[in-house]
């Protein structure tokens, strides 16, 4: 049998101030005075028998060899000092510290008063400068998650809400405190339902009754922590659970090295009708390394276990205990019948069974009562802990559960981005918006219009000059339709905005698709004043177009068609008057050669001239063109390109969280 005592590293040696004699006089009563009314004291002799056995014992195993007594003498010290925790100044004294870090508690004091006879003596305190608490080590491949984590985190606090990082940050939080805690412990709570029998297999692991058990519900009112070794004060600590509800076992050799290291906590019951006891349950459970689901063979299918417990928790199989207990009801072959059927559950639940080798949940059957099965759980608890893997690998469940939350606002399985030709559609838009098509026509239009003015014939050219100084424009029409064109490309522009921001949110999870399209929308503010800048600076140059080589040729041919047929006509002339000598042939076909050449020559030019008007025109086109691409990509392209990139990272860390690279 085991018995329980407190975990205070704290030696006394003596009786502190302010404890009074008959305590003493109480406390070496021997445990069957408690337990057994009937029973006389023991003689002094054998109370000095006794405590020398206990000395032996304990200088056996390594402890103090000075016995008990003291150690006796110090715990009533201890819970004496209780009453000092009140003091006018407010500074409770160091023996009134230990014995509220560690104390035995109502619970306890009503085991030695019930089952003292069926105890052995408590052991002694582990001496000061014990075994320290090494902190937790995480593996490299856990570190590289976390750190691609917390990046993740802190690249998507202003994309997405604190409330979808929450879960994110909390695994960060509870990795960093666990991490600088004890890793030579491993913390395993013992949950259930009500009636399922998880405080007396916390008692029967524990050997001896630690955990209140009864009829009565809810019975486990508060977490009852017992520890197997030295250390684990911080991780209590952690749990909250206070020190009057610490205890430790007696440890014999054979037991010491199969469960040093394991830091049980019975908690409340999950169904309780308490509302605190559920809260209590659900914090702790976020918080330990393992958890031993504790079920019976009523309340083993109960909906609620498996949708509000098992089935969330399936990813934490790794570190998960399921137990078939009170198997001491089922008659024959009904316990493995039961225990299929759970295991069938839990298949349903996603929870990954540890069969055939392959990591899961342990799923054993056993009875707390009669102790059939106790043994293979405690020996595969021994080995659980053993192994020191849990709290890595809890951690490392944790952000599983944290990356599948996640998943929906970084994945989406469609490929997302802005393709190249989305990019020339916007540019396409743009240009369509500042009317560059249409400057390119006119000034290809200007071109050739220079042109037949430069080649023309004289009479033409002032012909033309004639029609233009008699249709003076007015001025009324172009500022209306200007003012209409103006309305027309400012809504074009938003047009291509619209559609290029929908382009690259395509296939993007919903809050990136938001913040692309809110980048488009912030870089389009003033997106049409700049495109009419633009339009200025890059639009036709002053004065009139270029001149080829070749225009002083064709001009110079055009004058001598001109002086030609002016020599032929004062040739006619003067034949007509008499002052030459009639020879119509030589007159005339000068005439004609100067009228049929100068249209000619005209012609020609306006042949020549398309060509290098139509490249003229394309060269303003394109100017004005990349003017507005370069404006809409500056402002509007490369904002939305910003937030593909971020999302890219992010997309990539998400990648490296999960463990499996960008998908």
């Amino acid at each position: 049998m085991t018995a329980v005592t407190d975990q205070d590293h704290t030696e006394h040696t003596g009786r502190p101030k302010g404890t009074a004699r008959g305590d003493d006089r109480r406390a070496d009563r021997s445990p069957g005075e408690h337990g057994h009314r009937g029973e006389t004291a023991a003689a002094p002799e054998r109370r000095d028998s006794r405590r020398e056995r206990e000395r032996e014992r304990e200088h056996e195993r390594g402890g103090d060899p000075r016995g008990t007594d003291a150690v006796r003498r110090g715990d009533r010290a201890g819970r004496g000092d209780h009453a000092e925790r009140d003091r006018p100044n407010g500074a409770p004294s160091e023996a009134t510290d230990c014995a509220d870090a560690w104390d035995d508690g109502l619970i306890a004091r009503r085991v030695n008063e019930t089952d003292g006879a069926h105890q052995l003596p408590a052991v002694s305190r582990p001496a000061p400068g014990g075994p320290g608490a090494v902190p937790l080590a995480y593996d490299g491949p856990l570190r590289a998650r976390l750190d691609a984590l917390r990046e993740l985190v802190g690249l998507s606090r202003t994309r997405l809400d604190n409330r979808t990082l929450a879960e994110a940050g909390r695994v960060l939080d509870e990795a960093g405190a666990r991490r600088r805690l004890s890793g030579r412990h491993t913390v395993v709570a013992i949950a259930g339902a009500t009636g399922s029998g998880k405080s007396q297999l916390f008692n029967a692991l524990a050997g001896v009754t630690i955990s209140e058990t009864g009829v009565r519900r809810p019975t486990t009112a508060a977490p009852i922590a017992c520890s197997w070794s030295d250390g684990a004060a911080g991780l209590l600590d952690r749990l909250g659970i206070p020190g009057r509800l610490r205890r430790r076992p007696l440890q014999y050799p054979d037991v010491d090295s199969q469960l040093r290291g394991l830091v049980l906590v019975d908690l409340p019951d999950h169904d309780s009708a308490a509302v605190q006891h559920r809260e209590q349950v659900d914090r702790i459970l976020a918080l330990v390394d393992a958890v031993i689901w504790v079920v019976d063979p009523e309340k083993y299918a109960d909906a609620l276990l498996h949708e509000r417990y098992l089935r969330p928790m399936a990813g934490h199989a790794e570190v998960m205990f399921v137990v078939l207990n009170q198997i001491d009801r089922l008659p024959g072959e009904a316990a493995d019948q039961v225990l299929d059927d759970l295991r069938r559950l839990l298949d349903e639940d996603g929870v990954a069974l540890g069969e055939y080798g392959e990591p899961g949940a342990n799923v054993l059957a056993l009875s707390a009562l009669t102790g059939d099965g106790v043994g293979e759980l405690r020996e595969a608890l021994g080995q659980f802990v053993a192994e020191r893997g849990a709290p890595a690998r809890r951690i490392s469940a944790d952000v599983d559960v944290a990356a599948g939350r996640l998943r929906p606002v970084y994945v989406t399985g469609q490929r997302a981005g802005l393709s190249e030709e989305a990019r020339e559609e916007f540019a396409d838009r743009l240009a369509d918006a500042v009317g560059a098509t249409a400057a390119g026509e006119a000034a290809e239009r200007a071109w050739l219009r220079n042109a037949g003015r430069a080649c023309g014939t004289p009479w033409l050219r002032l012909w033309r000059w004639y029609q233009d100084r008699r249709e003076p424009p007015t001025g009324r029409l172009p500022l209306r339709v200007q003012a209409d064109e103006e309305a027309t490309a400012r809504q074009r522009v938003e047009q291509a905005v619209r559609v290029v921001a929908d382009r690259a949110s395509a296939g993007l999870p919903a809050p990136w698709a938001q913040a692309v399209r809110e980048a488009a929308v912030r870089g389009a503010q003033g997106l049409p004043e700049a495109l009419d800048e633009l339009v200025a600076k890059a639009g036709l140059p002053p004065g009139r177009p270029p001149r080829p080589g070749w225009w002083p040729v064709a001009v110079f041919a055009q004058a001598c068609m001109t002086l030609v047929q002016v020599v032929g006509g004062l040739w006619l002339l003067g034949q007509i008057i008499g002052l030459l000598s009639p020879n119509l042939g030589v007159p005339v076909l000068l005439m004609l050669s100067g009228i049929i050449g100068g249209p000619v020559i005209e012609w020609s030019c306006r042949m020549a001239a398309r060509g290098p008007a139509r490249r003229y025109g394309q060269e303003a086109e394109r100017r004005l063109r990349e003017a507005a691409a370069g404006c809409g990509r500056a402002r509007v392209l490369d904002a939305v390109a910003a937030e593909l990139l971020r999302y890219r990272e992010v997309r990539e860390q998400y990648g490296r969280v999960t463990g499996a690279g960008v998908r």
